[in-house]
């Protein structure tokens, strides 16, 4: 058995397109919405990621601002910037790459952030809501892993779900996610003893830990859609996931790439919320009187 190939870059270009239309539809009532992305320092990955999701909000109609600040820069100052990002009316959500120096806080940092402008969903406030089943925001890359696990039209519901990696980024709100959604879920952490016994029970495996080949083949229940959230760079220099994935492909019954898997639906997954921050915010606006 060869695995089918969930195309992330597809998908994402259908709902790029979707939120353009949107945005085009707000824009005729005079909002156009915007995210300002926070850049602090020089990490080369994060000014990759911070100009592919500006470019990816240019592309879809919105507004975006970049603001890049050198390492340098007090937290003081971050939060005075954060602040008055809050303030201004024409940025809908904001989003502060991390990691930030390490003289910085960053659950300061992003406590700072408006709820409602809370983009990333990483806020306690909004971190709360999705716990309760009420989110305000889903944070971008496990709300891109559920719709391509619908657009695969995977049935979770009573489903074996295993998640491993337990970060408040990816692994904690993808088990939220996938509870709601009806499925059993086992949250895998650094310290799980027997870890290819838990995901060999998975009848949906996310991998999202940083450790590349972490997953193998012979971890993998035959038939299993696999979700590889990690993004490393191999001794090759390429690019590659948590899972190995020629092993993998072997065994399951569908898997993402690395690249053009999960990466694109993390960027679509912020437009998404982003137009949505400005929806809100445009029916929260008083009418005008005639």
């Amino acid at each position: 058995m060869t695995a089918r190939i969930i195309d992330g870059a597809k998908l994402s270009q259908t709902i790029r397109a979707q939120v353009a239309e949107r945005a085009a539809q707000l824009a005729g009532q005079g909002v156009r919405p915007g995210l300002a992305v926070v850049l602090v320092g020089q990490d080369p990955a994060s000014q990759v990621y911070v100009r592919n999701k500006v470019r990816a909000c240019e592309q879809a109609g919105l507004h975006s601002v970049m603001e890049q600040y050198p390492a340098s820069l007090s937290e003081d100052e971050l939060l005075e910037r954060v602040r008055a990002l809050n303030a201004d009316p024409a940025i809908h959500g904001i989003l502060v790459q991390l990691p930030l120096p390490g003289h910085m806080n960053a659950h300061r940092v992003i406590e700072t952030i408006a709820p409602e402008k809370d983009v990333d969903g990483f806020h306690v406030s909004n971190a709360g809501l999705l716990m309760t089943g009420q989110p305000l925001f889903r944070p971008c890359t496990p709300y891109g892993v559920m719709k391509m696990l619908e657009a695969e039209q995977v049935p979770l519901r009573g489903a074996e779900a295993v998640i491993v990696g337990a970060s408040n980024i990816v692994g904690k709100p993808m088990a939220m996610l996938l509870l709601a959604a009806g499925a059993t879920v086992t949250l895998c952490n650094s310290k799980t003893r027997d870890l290819a016994a838990q995901t060999r029970r998975a009848d949906v495996l996310v991998v999202a830990t940083g450790r590349p080949g972490i997953v193998d083949g012979g971890m993998i229940k035959p038939g299993a859609v696999v979700i590889d959230v990690g993004i490393n760079r191999g001794a090759d220099g390429k690019l590659c996931g948590d899972v190995d994935f020629a092993s993998a492909q072997q065994v399951a019954g569908a898997i993402t790439p690395v690249p053009g898997g999960v990466g694109p639906m993390t960027i679509a997954m912020l437009l998404v919320n982003t137009l949505e921050a400005a929806e809100r915010a445009a029916a929260r606006a008083p009418a005008l009187s005639p």
